[in-house]
């Protein structure tokens, strides 16, 4: 799957790589884009026969649906007899630019980020699909998803699935709205090459996502991470047991100050075990 991706480049390499016309607005870089956040999609611009960058909410709907849940991710298999998908994937086809997407390994605490790019650091198309979607109160919002294929090798270790990169040559053809011919573009949603993707760990505060900054993207020491984690294992152990240890003497002093409180106390005329 596809749950978290960035977009760093600048807005001039972004319109040059996929031959776009210029905006009026810059598109600000962003290291930690999460489902729901508006995104540049790439479409075809059918009145000018070029294309046309707009904005569209990650999180596919389509249009008829009436709860307006949305999907982040389409698989490729099923998209061409899935009603959900199916009119978008013959007629709304999109490309959703990136420079790198981020996959986890581990559970729970042990979640552990990995940052996936191409081999030269380029930016890539993510194959995607697009839909305007009304809410009940009359509200259109362009949506859309990212469309996962098989993993490759290199993705394999993270998950069973990956983002569909489209290969540059092939983006014209994926792009055409009058290409109806599904058997070809369902051709195209291939894994990418393994020698073409790399890979390395980056800071777990791209975990949540309330940080987005160029220090998540920065490749972390995996060996020198690993030993910080267990130096601070021992350190919270040592911790635990000096408190417990506190706690004990804690314990001891308090019974302690009781028989003395006891021995002071009267008991009306009684011996008490402590005076023989």
């Amino acid at each position: 799957m596809c749950g978290r991706y960035t977009l760093a480049h600048s807005t001039e390499d972004i319109l040059a790589r996929f031959r776009v016309r210029p905006l009026e607005l810059p598109i600000t870089a962003r290291y930690n884009i999460a489902p729901s956040n508006w995104v540049p999609i790439i479409i075809a611009n059918q009145e000018e026969s070029g294309r046309r960058i707009e904005a569209a909410r990650w999180g596919f709907v389509a249009s008829w649906a009436r709860d307006g849940k949305p999907v982040i991710n389409a698989r490729s298999e099923s998209i061409a007899v899935k009603p959900f998908f199916r009119t978008a994937f013959s007629a709304r086809r999109c490309i959703i630019p990136a420079d790198s997407f981020y996959e986890w390994t581990g559970d729970g605490k042990a979640r552990k980020p990995w940052r996936v790019h191409l081999k030269d650091k380029s930016l890539m198309g993510f194959a995607g699909l697009f839909e305007d979607w009304s809410s009940s109160d009359g509200v259109e919002i362009r949506t859309c998803a990212i469309i996962t294929v098989a993993a490759n090798l290199v993705m394999a270790k993270f998950h069973d699935r990956m983002p569909a990169i489209i290969p540059r040559h092939l983006e014209g053809r994926w792009l055409d709205p009058t290409n109806k011919n599904l058997p070809e573009l369902e051709s195209i949603l291939k894994p990418y090459p393994d020698d073409q993707i790399v890979c390395h760990r980056v800071s777990t505060q791209v975990n949540g996502t309330a940080i987005d900054g160029k220090q998540l993207i920065a490749p972390i020491d995996a060996v020198q991470e690993q030993a910080d984690d267990e130096a601070q294992a021992l350190a919270a152990k040592e911790i635990a047991r000096q408190l417990k240890e506190t706690g004990k003497g804690k314990s001891a002093k308090g019974t302690t100050e009781k028989v003395k409180s006891d021995k002071k106390s009267p008991d009306n005329g009684q011996l008490s075990l402590f005076d023989l």
